[in-house]
């Protein structure tokens, strides 16, 4: 049994982040999340992380809020969620998506969707496994010209589908 708490990340963390998101295949910098912490977290968007005593975090998860005028409340999204290998199948995964649905919950969003990459087939029965459903594809384009990225411009996208909880 690992004992480990979930709080919410802060930016003291970015460069433990930098090295779950580089894990999860998303390279960072701890100086990249450094640099877009500010301006990420007030673009509706937070992270929790697990951590256990000794400081290191061994489990995240990123949030964001957004509102769609097609849905009468705001629709939350699980952007990345991430176990270290010798952590997995203790339930931090849950207990980080449980947190995630709370803090989403009580921000007023009435649907949740979890964006992942296709080659991640566990993570997608896992998210099954808790209630969620296939319910549409997200495609994506890179349109900024890689050479021109800053250190300060998004994480990067990839061709994912999406999986939705409806609130009940």
């Amino acid at each position: 049994m690992i004992s480990y708490v979930v709080r919410k990340a802060a930016n003291d963390d970015s460069s433990q982040i930098a090295s779950l998101l580089t894990a999860l295949g998303h390279d960072t910098s701890s100086e990249r999340v450094n640099a877009m912490w500010q301006d990420w977290t007030l673009a509706r968007n937070c992270a929790f992380v697990a951590v256990i005593p000794t400081g290191e975090l061994i489990g995240l998860i990123t949030l964001h809020q957004m509102a769609v005028l097609h849905r009468p409340l705001l629709v939350g999204r699980i952007t990345a969620l991430f176990v270290t290998e010798n952590s997995r199948n203790c339930g931090i995964g849950r207990a980080l998506v449980n947190t995630a649905e709370a803090d989403l919950k009580s921000s007023g969003c009435g649907l949740i969707e979890i964006t992942s990459n296709f080659r991640l087939t566990e993570a997608h029965a896992f998210y099954e496994h808790l209630g969620y459903t296939k319910t549409s594809v997200r495609l994506a384009k890179e349109i900024a010209d890689p050479k021109l990225q800053s250190s300060t411009q998004g994480f990067g996208l990839g061709t994912c589908y999406r999986v939705v909880r409806r609130r009940r």
